[in-house]
């Protein structure tokens, strides 16, 4: 058995006249040499550890973080003082998002998915629609289970890594594993799935990695939160009928083709973009006196 794009996956679901949750999981089974019932209980451990990272981030203070400090903390509070926009969903979107990405920013336990890099989008996008829609763990680790497919077909055609392709393989990537499990929550079709994925990776190509002092905390944590409410939005424009017009399986060749195309600076070396601010470049040779790293 072999999955190695949206088109074979979904040719899968269809000859066997099965949903991507019972695929993913017959995929994973066969590869693992295991059940599909051991692929499931994995799964929920998966989510476990998720909503710990979420809760673990939320009451962190970024003690272990350099520049990362109570990002979800202050979203928290701000939220419970009524002072953000866009209503309760779409503030505890970001809250999530930014919470787990915190998490990992101060050496906490998180999920990588596809990376730590990119570990708060997921939870971020996935966990306040199952909340909103009060389903139960079974029904979150079918959604789970699509995210990991969108994750499978992503990986085998393209990077998911800033380094060999930007921050697009990595919160776009995300992204796109978010978006398609949330259509999947709100009843979408096998492929409807896909179009959530594409329109949500399209949204975020060109995205370049450039981690100020090559610490995984700004602007990736915050792009965490922008990348789960891509997701959202991605999700709701597949669902209303909005089509992708390019398959999913093209944008992450496309993507793959950008990524190549990129300079060395903008891709996870903490040379360009963000990193090569005189802002920057401050910090990190703050960093580097701090901790003496010049010897």
């Amino acid at each position: 058995m072999e999955i190695t794009s949206a088109v074979q996956l979904l040719e899968l679901c269809t000859a066997k006249d099965k949903s991507i949750p019972q695929i993913v999981a017959e995929y994973e089974a066969f590869r693992s040499m295991t059940s599909t019932q051991a692929v499931r209980e994995q799964m929920a451990a998966t989510l476990r550890v998720m909503r710990e990272a979420v809760h673990g981030g939320i009451a962190d203070t970024g003690e272990y973080a350099h520049l990362a400090k109570d990002y979800g903390q202050k979203v928290y509070q701000a939220q419970a003082a009524g002072r953000l926009f866009g209503g309760p969903l779409l503030n505890t979107v970001i809250l999530y998002a930014l919470s787990v990405a915190q998490y990992n920013a101060s050496l906490g336990r998180i999920v990588a998915c596809p990376t730590a890099g990119s570990c708060g989008v997921v939870p971020g996008a996935v966990l306040p629609i199952a909340e909103e829609l009060g389903l139960d763990d079974e029904e979150v680790i079918d959604a789970l289970l699509v995210m990991a497919g969108i994750g499978i077909v992503s990986a085998s055609q393209g990077p998911i890594s800033g380094a060999e392709g930007g921050c697009q393989a990595e919160c776009g990537v995300a992204s796109a594993m978010a978006a398609g499990a949330v259509a999947y929550l709100g009843g979408a079709s096998n492929e409807t799935v896909f179009t959530a994925a594409s329109l949500a990776l399209q949204s975020m190509l060109g995205l370049v990695c450039d981690p100020i002092a090559s610490l995984v905390e700004v602007p990736c944590v915050t792009r965490n939160a922008t990348a789960a409410v891509n997701a959202i939005t991605a999700a709701n424009m597949a669902l209303a009928g909005i089509p992708a017009v390019v398959p999913y399986d093209e944008v992450v060749v496309a993507m793959k083709g950008i990524g190549r195309a990129m300079p060395e600076s903008l891709r996870e070396t903490s040379i360009g973009g963000l990193a090569g601010t005189p802002t920057g470049k401050g910090i990190y040779k703050e960093m580097r006196a701090r901790y003496r790293l010049d010897g």
